[in-house]
């Protein structure tokens, strides 16, 4: 990832969050996952934000801030060829940390039930980045193979024994 994409992350943020009213500052950090895929992940320093302010960055379930970083995805990406666009991910008080490390023991289990009773093992309730995650969590285990269902907001992930 270069830093002028990083930049770009941080200053497209840090606009979102003033026209929003609130000050906060963004800094940027490349960070490679499981597959060794890089990532630039974006992180609001909550420290000048109030509990009400983090919760509404935070939405429901992580809601706003999945649909920050969706966003963030789209438009910072916009005319970029497919090698040169870049995953973002938009951290807020560790929250994205939590959520990777719940998802991660998600997919263990289920790899484990799959595995366990050769049936296939459905999980629910995911946004889509999150079905993604999960998907990569499990790209290892050779013996499985993961795919979604159904049509949102009941789209679910499903975990099963490669036939």
């Amino acid at each position: 990832m270069s830093e002028q994409q990083e930049n770009k992350g941080v200053e497209w943020l840090s606009q979102l969050i003033a026209l929003q009213g609130l000050s906060a500052d963004v800094s940027a950090q490349t960070v490679a996952d499981e597959a060794g895929e890089s990532s630039c992940w974006l992180t609001i320093d909550h420290s000048d934000l109030s509990q009400p302010q983090m919760e509404m960055l935070l939405g429901p379930k992580g809601a706003v801030l999945d649909a920050i970083q969706y966003l963030a995805n789209t438009i910072l990406n916009l005319g970029q060829s497919a090698e040169q666009q870049q995953a973002y991910t938009v951290e807020l008080d560790g929250y994205r940390q939590r959520r990777q490390a719940e998802l991660k023991s998600l997919a263990d289990n289920a790899a484990e039930q799959a595995k366990a009773t050769g049936e296939e093992y459905e999980i629910s309730g995911l946004s889509s980045a999150e079905r993604r995650q999960v998907h990569t969590f499990l790209k290892p285990y050779e013996e499985l193979e993961t795919f979604s269902r159904g049509k949102e907001p009941d789209r679910r992930l499903v975990v099963r024994l490669v036939e």
